[in-house]
Parts: C-alpha cells; structure tokens; sequence
C-alpha cells in the first residue's frame, strides 16, 4: 500500500464519526510500520478522545509498539489543551518517526503550530496529501471556524418536471424510503433544521432525527415574523424535549412568554421586507454555537436564503414522477430578470437513494 492508501482510510475512519463530534471536527488516524496498519482510531465523540490518540491506543492494545512508525492524519494534531490533552504530546511520548497530515487546521490555536511542535521534535512532517478531501469533509467546521457563521445545506424534493407538490398541495411523498433516510442521516449530521411558519401550520412536522442507530436531534429553528406558529404544534409541544428557537420580528411580548412558557426560545430580530433578517438569525445562532443547519422549508423561504447568500450547498433530491400544471417549484419568491444574475451550483456528488436521484452542490456566488 502507498501512502495515499493509508490516508483514505484514515479519511474513512473520520467520516465515522460525523453527527457525534460537532463542534469539533471528524478526524482519522492510521499507524503504519514496515507495511502493516498496527493501529486506527477516530475521534468518536464531543469530549471523548482525539483520533491520534485512539489510534495509538488501539496499536498498544493490539500489542504494538509505534515507535519509528509512520502515522496518518486526515488534520493537524491539536496543541493546545481542551477537553483532551494535546495529542501532540501523546504523538511525541510515543516516538513515532514520521507523520502525514492531510490538511492544517484553520482553528488559530493550532493553525500550523501542531506541525511545528512535530518538527522541533525530530518528526519527519509532511502536509498536504489529499487534502482537499479532508477540507471537504470538514467544510461545516472551517467555515464555523472561520466565520462563526453556520454552514447551511439547503434541501428540498421535487419531480422530474420541478415541481414540489401537486395541484392540490398535496407533497407527501414525492421521494421514496431511501431519499428520506438521507434526509435522516443530514439531520443527524447538522446541528439544527431551520423551516418557515408556514411549513410548520401546513405540515406540523416533528422536525427530528429517526434513524435505527444512535442519532441526536437537531436544534429546531422556525422562521415566523409574525408569531403565527401554533401553540399545539409539535414544535412546541416538544419544545422541552428538543430545543426549539423561534425567530421572529414581532414585539408581542404576552406573544412570546406564551413560547417561552413552553420551552421555546425566542429571538427578536430585525424585520426585512420578506420577513426575518436571516444574516442576523445566522449570527445569532452561530453565537450560539449552532456550527451547520439543514434548510427543509418551503420555496419562499428558499429565494430568501439565497437572496440573502447564506446558503453553502443545495441538495435536490429528484422523483421519477411529474406533475404538471403549475405546481409550486422549489425556490419561488421575485426571482430574477437577467439570466446572468442567476445563482450557480457546482455539483459535487451524485447518487442514487433508491429510484430517487440525489444530487449534492455547492453554491457559487
């Protein structure tokens, strides 16, 4: 095996533990000497032991010692002290001859220094290989990193001629079983799930996580300028069970203890002509500490999103179906005049769920 080799599978190993480490990001570590993986790990969990230290836990435990090994990391090994101890130091006490690192860490306590630290002391480093993979499996943490503002993944179904609901209005369901697991697995991924009001008087969803496996619920979010959203709705309802923040511009504040008193909280915010100030909301909630967001709202709340250049991927998840007639489509509001105002998408991944066809972008503005 090549290097490039032991790199993807510590790649693979990071990607394990999406959902279970944000704030933090997915990191993967593989230890290989004369040829042979004598140890792996990955950070597993928020507060839990980083990925170098795993790895070089399950290499003892295996028997191995890995000095004058080559270790693998898809991120810069921290430096600094949090909830674990840096692990450059573990890497150090180990005697590990060299390390590999996919992809520097953008966090300004580490930020180059963890490779540095390697250096000083005698470690062969070397940065750079894949690493634009491992940038983008860890595209929510640099951009929170970075900005403080969540990455936002905007989603939404529609049938092979664009449309998100009948005549009728009628929209459930235009995917099958395994388009809608994927919804699930983003869900469990992302931090919160963000909705306008009139998806929640419409549908009344639950806006939570329903996998078989172990998954967290995603902070609910409501975009409601005007207080509309129902008292019995199951967002409300539950609010003390999964945490439920309503944005909205009204001052009524009889209104707003009447959310309170059930659990939710309330942000006021700036009104704009189509409703909430969403760059506002997404540097409140980045505050926070809301890293990433799963959009599901209607089509006016998707133009607004995109209007307001707050939106990092689009996921559209297509039906074998069509309509016809003159359905909703999935972004609506005043769209555009001149086609070259239009927003561009880079595709980035491409698959099948089921008879469903998913396909992931970036946005390009």
């Amino acid at each position: 095996m090549k290097d490039i080799d032991y790199m993807r599978r510590a790649l693979e190993l990071a990607k394990m533990g999406e959902g279970f480490v944000s704030p933090n990001p997915m990191v993967g570590a593989v230890i290989v000497r004369d040829g042979m993986i004598i140890g792996e790990g990955y950070h597993e969990c928020y507060g839990g032991l980083h990925a170098e230290r795993n790895a070089l836990k399950d290499c003892r435990e295996k028997g191995y010692d890995p000095e004058g090994a080559t270790m693998y990391v898809s991120l810069e090994p921290c430096c600094h002290y949090g909830k674990t101890p840096p692990c450059t130091e573990s890497i150090i006490e180990s005697r590990i001859a060299r390390v590999v690192i996919a992809c520097l860490d953008v966090n300004p306590l580490v930020a180059g220094k963890g490779a540095e630290i390697l250096r000083k002391n005698g470690i062969e480093v070397e940065v750079g290989l894949m690493e634009e993979e491992s940038s983008y499996l860890n595209r929510v943490f640099i951009k929170y990193m970075s900005t403080k503002l969540p990455y936002l993944v905007m989603k939404y179904a529609m049938t092979a001629d664009g449309k998100i609901a009948t005549s009728k209005g009628e929209s459930k369901w235009i995917t099958g079983d395994k388009a809608r697991e994927r919804v699930h697995g983003l869900r469990k991924s992302l931090s919160g799930i963000m909705v306008g009001v009139s998806t929640v008087i419409a549908d009344d969803p639950s806006l939570d996580c329903r996998l078989q496996e172990e998954a967290r619920d995603p902070v609910r979010i409501i975009c409601d300028s005007n207080l509309r959203t129902p008292l019995d709705a199951k967002v409300v309802t539950t609010a003390r069970t999964i945490t439920t923040v309503i944005a909205t511009a009204a001052d009524d504040r009889d209104r707003i203890a009447e959310y309170e008193n059930r659990g939710c909280k309330v942000l006021q915010l700036p009104r704009t002509d189509k409703g909430v100030d969403l760059k506002v909301l997404m540097a409140k909630l980045g505050e926070m500490g809301i890293d990433s967001i799963l959009l599901e709202g209607g089509a006016t709340i998707n133009y607004s999103a995109l209007e307001s250049r707050i939106v990092d991927e689009v996921h559209i998840h297509i039906a074998p179906k069509l309509f016809g007639g003159s359905g909703k489509s999935p972004v609506e509001g005043a769209g555009i005049s001149d086609i070259n105002d239009a927003v561009r998408l880079k595709p980035a991944a491409a698959y099948w769920a089921g008879e469903d066809l998913i396909i992931e972008n970036e946005v390009l503005y």
